[in-house]
């Protein structure tokens, strides 16, 4: 019977310690916090994005994106599913595919979880935060910053990334894994609110619109929320995982018209409206701010206008405005904003189909600590599954290290 250690009690260790259990391992879970999966309660804001019937390898990010089909081929959406409701629970599928638990509470999926945990009878050992990792005589030595040294024959690491640092991902996991001769790539926040230039989005602070934001040729249609500092919504988080050195983020506010058909329309506009002050010009079609906000940015001016004195020149500025309205990016929020890490541990110094170093013969990853990640709407979840429940069973059932 293998001894297996799971450094990481959140989402991906937790799964990794009930696979490794079921397939005959003995496991100890070692844990940095004072309890396991803090992190799942916060996720999809508390109601558990579980993963995502669309997910496949296009969802993904990273040096290889393709190192996910591994885990697609073994452990997927179907399998994670069943996998649940043997533990009890159940699922429900909303829109675009994601997937959360029946009771909308992300407690019932901790819950489910730890109780597995109990049954098999592995051990957690809670406020154990862990330094590094040897080998010592064909077998693991796992060294906490307090406390006793401990030993094991198999060894994951699912410390999870940077993201979150509050609910105990500090990023440790690269330390260890770099100590072990692993090569880390450079981290930085991922699914996070992008900071930009303040002038505009102060002044439309709280407004919620619904557009298709782009970075770099990368698209997506969702809500953005204007703030103090920048952008937000899901839109948003999503577009942060194309984000490297990308100066500017647009928002086209009617992406379904081509820039011809909506300069017709605004040119009709200032018809029916003719008489209605610029101000006002958007009333019935947008936020007034927002729209008071777009005839600036247009260089339309004085807002004490008539509508009917827009000239044919201003017209096609609003409507290449509204397809194109640009914002620099100067940067995204820190890490506790942040849902997921981009970068990592390089994937191609890993088997994508057991998780297992090609380095170190009987040491195993899992979820966030790879150069892995994925949109926003249940993916990086499905991942922490997939990769967790791989790397448990292959670390039970793998033969004695040489």
């Amino acid at each position: 019977m293998n001894n297996v250690a799971v450094i990481g009690g959140g989402a991906s260790g937790l799964v990794a310690a009930i696979s490794a259990a079921q397939n005959g391992a003995r496991v100890t879970i070692y844990e940095s916090g004072a309890r396991v999966g803090r992190k799942i309660l916060s996720t999809g804001n508390g109601r558990c994005n579980m993963t995502n019937t669309n997910a496949s390898a296009a969802y993904y990010h990273g040096g290889d994106a393709g190192f996910v089909r591994g885990a697609a081929e073994k452990f997927w959406v179907k399998d994670t599913l069943g996998f649940f409701l043997s533990l009890g629970v159940l699922t429900k599928t909303e829109q675009d595919g994601r997937v959360y638990p029946y009771s909308d509470r992300a407690s019932s999926v901790l819950d489910a979880l730890r109780l597995k945990i109990d049954a098999l009878g592995v051990r957690v050992v809670t406020n154990y935060e862990v330094k590094s990792v040897k080998r010592k005589n064909n077998r693991f030595l796992i060294i906490p910053y307090r406390g006793e040294s401990e030993t094991a024959d198999a060894v994951i690491v699912a410390t999870g990334g940077r993201a979150a640092p509050d609910l105990g991902s500090k990023g440790g996991g690269y330390d260890i894994l770099k100590g072990l001769g692993h090569t880390v790539t450079d981290t930085r926040p991922s699914l996070v609110q992008i900071k930009t230039e303040t002038e505009t989005v102060k002044k439309l602070k709280g407004i919620k619109i619904t557009a298709e934001a782009s970075i770099d040729g990368a698209k997506e249609y969702g809500e953005i929320l204007f703030t103090d500092y920048g952008l937000s919504g899901i839109a948003i988080f999503s577009l942060t995982a194309y984000l490297d050195k990308q100066k500017t983020v647009s928002l086209d506010l009617m992406h379904e018209k081509s820039g011809e058909e909506l300069t017709a329309m605004l040119k009709e506009r200032a018809r029916i409206m003719a008489q209605v002050p610029l101000e006002s010009y958007f009333t019935g079609m947008l936020d007034k701010r927002v729209g008071q906000a777009l005839l600036k940015s247009a260089l339309v001016s004085p807002l004490s206008r008539l509508s009917s004195t827009l000239t044919d020149a201003e017209t096609k500025r609003i409507a290449d405005v509204m397809k194109k309205w640009e914002f620099k990016i100067e940067g995204t929020m820190s890490w506790n904003n942040a849902q997921t890490t981009k970068g990592g541990a390089v994937t191609s110094e890993f088997d994508r189909d057991t998780m297992e170093s090609k380095i170190v013969s009987g040491l195993y990853a899992s979820g966030e600590v790879f150069d892995v990640d994925g949109d926003c709407g249940g993916y990086n979840l499905q991942w922490a599954w997939s990769s967790g429940y791989i790397a448990g069973m292959s670390a039970a059932l793998r033969k004695e290290i040489k």
